[in-house]
Parts: structure tokens; sequence; C-alpha cells
């Protein structure tokens, strides 16, 4: 396996980096302390598996990092880490293509399973956070008594994975952003205990919560 580290702080790079190397035997991590070094990372690195990018380096601001960095790779999943936890912010990132958001305030453990939960093909939000998203894309919607307690829109996201759906085409069809998607995806793992789009199609199978 092979992971992109980006941060402008060489100690946090190096810390972090013997924590990642508990993802995999044998792991390369690969660092870089601003955006621009990551950005040639995209190119000169194609084997890579999954990129770890902090929100705050020199050369610009994160949201156009992972934009750019998305348009360079765009097969290799991004996770964004941050001592911020603004849900404004973190949806934008979702929309410009992150596929996770973590805090540097989280445990090791946490780091460890949110990346296995990406490089399964999940989407990581923190639960703190994921409520405030959940807010900020339906103030009006409640939970439903049934279906995990998951809103309506969650369970229409939920619809339309089972039927194998790519978030883009999800996102088309529901006309919402593909960031709105990843958001209504974390909450849907979470209230299904589910890694994946495939643990969730088969909870929702076993839990009854779509028409057969």
């Amino acid at each position: 396996m092979q992971l992109l580290m980006a941060d402008d702080h060489a100690l946090f790079r190096d810390g972090f980096s013997l924590l990642l190397k508990q993802l995999e035997p044998g792991i390369r991590v690969i660092e870089a302390g601003c955006f621009e070094a990551a950005l040639a990372c995209a190119c000169s690195e194609p084997d890579l598996d999954i990129a770890l990018l902090d929100l705050n380096m020199p050369g610009m601001n994160g949201i156009e990092g992972v934009t750019r960095f998305r348009e360079r790779a765009e097969s290799v999943p991004v996770v964004v880490i941050s001592a911020s936890e603004d849900a404004a912010d973190i949806r934008q990132l979702l929309d410009a293509g992150a596929a996770g958001y973590i805090p540097k305030s989280s445990s090791s453990q946490v780091m460890l399973a949110a990346l296995r939960l990406v490089l399964s093909g999940g989407v990581y939000v923190p639960v703190n956070v994921l409520r405030d998203l959940d807010l900020l894309e339906e103030p009006d919607q409640k939970p439903r008594r049934d279906g995990a307690h998951m809103t309506d829109r969650q369970l229409q996201v939920l619809r339309l994975i089972v039927q194998g759906k790519s978030n883009k085409i999800i996102a088309r069809e529901l006309q919402l952003s593909e960031g709105t998607v990843k958001i209504h995806l974390a909450s849907i793992y979470r209230a299904l205990d589910a890694g994946n789009r495939t643990e969730a199609a088969m909870a929702a199978r076993d839990l009854g919560l779509l028409p057969e």
C-alpha cells in the first residue's frame, strides 16, 4: 500500500507516519510539506492508494488543494486532516471531492478506523460533525421512527445505493451536490453499522428497510 501524507509541520508528519504504518505491514508513506508538493506526487506516484491532506498548508486554500488534487488523481480517495471542525468547511471539502474528514484531535484508534473505512470505499465524518452537517442539509427534517433513525432523504439515497448507482448519478437524480450525497452516505453507514455500500445494501435488506 502507498499513502501520501501532506502536512506543513514536519513533527506532525513524523508522528503520523509512524501511526500510518500500523495500517498494513510494508506500507509506504510518502511525505509532502505543501500543496504543490502533494500535487506533484499526484502525478509522479501513479500507485497511490489514499492521500491525507492537511487543510491549511502553504500555496493555496484547502478547498482549492483538494479540487486540484482530485483533478490530477481522480481515483485516489482524499482524506482531509485539520484542527477545525466547522461543518460548513467540511461540506465544501466533501463537495470538492474529499472522501473523509479527520480532526487532529481524534485518537489514534479513530484515525486508523477512519482510514480503513475510506480505503474500503466508505465516507468518514466524525459523529459530532455529522449531526451539524445533517442539520445544515435538512434543518426541518426529523428522523423517522423506522429506518434505523434515518431521514426520508437518507432512505432515498439508500434505495439508489442498493440499485448500484454512483454518487454522481445519485446527486443528479435527487438534485443534490455530491458533497451532500457523501454526508448522507456517512449517516447511513453509521446508522446501519456498515463499512461500505455493499454492507449498507445488505443491512438494509436484512432490516426490511426497502421494498422488495
